[in-house]
């Protein structure tokens, strides 16, 4: 059993942290392999060819990059691409699933917005699974138990989709306690990816263990409701204090920002 980490961003994109920065990281915590995810539209076909001959050199039997891109669709729907980095000419989500599918990785909805729910089961061309836990966006404490239960009604049509658990990392003080174990021999891209498909991997985050199927019971659900609510309305809370200080022309100070992404 392997341990990453993945959705993850660098300075390729808008996240905080070189590659090389990332792996001294990511080896501290114990990890075996991180799965980046940079967003697509940062890159040409040069940028992308440095950024995988950076991972590759990066990567030895220790540790490995799986690279991969985050492609921005319409309606501000993000479609994570584990193992593919190749460019799309399109927003359309279901021709970018399909464009993963083809180019042989997996493909994910990140962080979907409540929303975007219907209009996610409206899709004949259903990703491989569901991002139902991304720290950044639903908070380290909680996920949204809404989000399980849109997988479970996916599940319905494509029973092989699966749960995804993601850190969504861009900031050097953002938290980082959410990993997946995978069920494989290497952390080569075509083992991480194989245990993705077939669902060999589990979530851990402090005492909990998250399957892959994203089965959760609805105590589970309702305790994870409750706490997700609870800090969100905080998160909503320091928002409307950042606008306030915006529109009277104020700067938060950077320490105390790179504290709120620490806590939330």
């Amino acid at each position: 059993m392997l341990k990453g980490a993945i959705h993850i961003h660098s300075t390729y994109s808008d996240g905080e942290f070189t590659l090389a920065e990332l792996r001294e990281v990511y080896c501290a915590l114990g990890c075996d392999f991180v799965c980046m995810t940079d967003h697509a539209e940062y890159f040409d076909s040069a940028k992308t060819k440095s950024y995988i001959d950076e991972c590759r050199s990066l990567s030895d039997d220790r540790f490995r990059f799986i690279t991969g891109f985050e492609y921005t669709c319409d309606n501000r729907m993000h479609v994570l691409a584990y193992g593919v980095t190749s460019p799309v000419a399109t927003t359309d989500p279901q021709k970018v699933i399909r464009h993963i599918k083809n180019e042989g990785g997996i493909s994910v909805i990140a962080h979907p917005m409540d929303s975007a729910f219907e209009w996610i089961e409206s899709f004949e061309e259903l990703p491989d699974g569901i991002e139902v836990w991304n720290s950044k966006y639903d908070g380290r404490y909680a996920p949204r138990p809404g989000t399980f239960r849109l997988l479970a009604r996916l599940q319905a049509r494509k029973p092989q989709m699966r749960a995804f658990y993601g850190q969504d990392m861009h900031w050097k003080k953002q938290h980082r306690g959410l990993f997946n174990i995978a069920e494989c021999k290497s952390a080569t891209r075509e083992e991480v990816l194989a245990a993705f498909a077939r669902g060999n991997y589990y979530a851990v985050k402090e005492k909990f263990e998250l399957p892959s199927s994203g089965s959760l019971s609805e105590d589970l659900l309702a305790q994870f409701g409750s706490v997700n609510q609870r800090y969100a309305r905080k998160r909503r809370f320091i928002k409307q204090a950042k606008k306030m200080i915006d529109r009277v022309g104020l700067r938060v100070p950077a320490p105390l920002k790179a504290q709120l992404r620490r806590i939330f």
